[in-house]
């Protein structure tokens, strides 16, 4: 059945994309970093992308958020062509970025610096994603005051405040310790069940992209291109030790672990 787009849909559309840098070692003069790239991300569903090293993952995101406009092919929200960046798409980085003269409230607030709203619109918003991200009590608190897990979701409640359309996720648990990572994985799963916004991860961690996504894009090398893509049928909340689960982990981990030259992705499933 097909979907009419409207200017205010959060599906994602992406046709043949190509993204090529000039390379003075490569025999063209340039490196085809993404190739032939074709991704549908319904409105409020939630999509993995995961890969090795070198693949164009985090690239993939930088085009999508509107970082880099030279590309070939299309990238459509909501219909439009997007061009350049917009307060529609948030971002989560490995790293939070966290300001450190600014509080937890004050860095959230960051997200709103070019919002149309009033400055009390812009508190309540605040207010409201603090809790939605479970740091009540600390919305005074500094950066080095907080840990690395509660840095985390500080940026995540920076990249929603905004309403985005979509938020993107670039290995944001990447840095975390394999016990706050899982923590955080359910967090966010919590969030994005709560609030239905499109989210699109990169991570390079097999079992996470299994159990946050609604899909899991398998993304290989030289050219970075999408091998395949594969469904996960499974009810939220998910857990680790489901026999499903684990059948659909090692399936997709599988796609690394059978070709010996390209790298392997690692899973943390004994580290949880």
């Amino acid at each position: 059945m097909s979907t009419v787009l409207t200017s205010t849909s959060s599906e994602l559309v992406i046709r043949g994309l190509g993204k090529r840098y000039a390379h003075a070692q490569a025999r063209s003069g340039e490196l085809q970093v993404l190739h032939d790239i074709d991704l549908h991300v319904p409105e409020g569903s939630f999509v993995s992308i995961v890969g090795a090293s070198g693949c164009g993952k985090s690239t993939l995101l930088r085009l999508v958020l509107g970082l880099d406009t030279e590309f070939e092919g299309e990238i459509l929200l909501g219909g439009q062509p997007i061009a350049g960046t917009g307060r529609e798409r948030g971002i989560v980085f490995q790293d939070h970025r966290l300001f450190p003269w600014l509080t937890v409230e004050q860095n959230i607030a960051v997200g709103l610096r070019n919002a149309p709203f009033t400055p009390r619109q812009k508190a309540e918003l605040v207010a409201e994603h603090v809790a939605l991200v479970g740091l009540r009590g600390f919305e005074r608190s500094w950066p080095h005051q907080i840990s690395g897990g509660m840095a985390q979701r500080v940026a995540i409640a920076r990249g929603l405040v905004n309403r985005p359309r979509v938020l993107l996720l670039d290995e944001p648990f990447g840095a975390l310790d394999a016990l706050t990572r899982s923590r955080m994985q359910n967090e966010l799963q919590r969030i994005w069940q709560k609030e239905r916004i499109t989210m699109l991860l990169v991570t390079h961690d097999v079992e996470e992209a299994v159990f946050l996504g609604d899909r899991v894009v398998v993304m290989q090398p030289s050219p970075g291109r999408i091998r395949r893509v594969v469904d996960v049928p499974l009810p939220h909340p998910r857990n680790r030790s489901d026999p499903a689960f684990i059948r659909l982990r090692d399936d997709v981990l599988s796609d690394f672990l059978d070709h010996r030259a390209e790298p392997a992705i690692h899973s943390d499933a004994g580290l949880h």
